[in-house]
């Protein structure tokens, strides 16, 4: 029997680009800081990435491959994230796979490797964030009935996932709940971004 290739952990990452990137924190931060702080949590999700063990590649925009490797390395398999909505571009990622955005300041190897471990077991594997959405969703499969017609960015993401997979019977399974860092009430949490 063959054995079961590792997920990859595909990175959906922006170019932080000032006035682009983490637009809801300009209001406190500004433009810049706002950048900066996008730069920071890309950086510390790559280096949880890395100290995983998993293959992944970073799903690109906002900039070239040239920019990404010169920011996050040579050793970043690099795709570009293409056009359409946020559902359309998460569901050109085959399995298996891990899908993980750049903003779960408290995101450990740990949730990584246990979002990995939970593959062999399960179809799908998410891990819920506390604004209602989630920070992680990984699949052994294609599973597109996630991706169309969701309404990204509000609050009831991870019910409609959930309701979603039901339906199609499929059981995930649940991470341990983190905060994302979205809004400028949530950078209280996390100081040490605004150094």
């Amino acid at each position: 029997m063959a054995a079961i290739p590792p997920p990859t952990i595909v990175l959906f990452a922006k170019f932080p680009v000032p006035g682009q990137a983490k637009t809801r924190l300009i209001p406190a931060v500004g433009a810049e800081g706002a950048a900066r702080v996008h730069r920071l949590l890309v950086e510390r999700t790559m280096e949880t990435i890395r100290a995983s063990g998993l293959p992944f590649a970073v799903h690109f925009t906002g900039a070239g491959a040239e920019e990404f490797r010169n920011w996050l390395g040579d050793d970043v398999a690099l795709v570009e994230q293409g056009e359409g909505d946020l559902g359309a571009r998460l569901n050109r990622v085959g399995g298996p796979a891990i899908l993980l955005g750049g903003d779960i300041p408290g995101l450990a190897v740990r949730h990584l490797q246990e979002a990995s471990e939970a593959l062999l077991r399960k179809d799908a594997v998410i891990g819920p964030a506390q604004d209602g959405g989630y920070y992680l969703l990984g699949f052994n499969r294609r599973l597109p009935f996630l991706f169309t017609d969701m309404p990204w960015g509000t609050e009831t993401v991870l019910n409609d996932t959930l309701e979603r997979l039901k339906a199609a019977e499929v059981e995930p399974a649940l991470l341990e709940m983190l905060d994302d860092c979205d809004r400028p009430a949530d950078l209280t949490r996390y100081p040490e971004l605004l150094a």
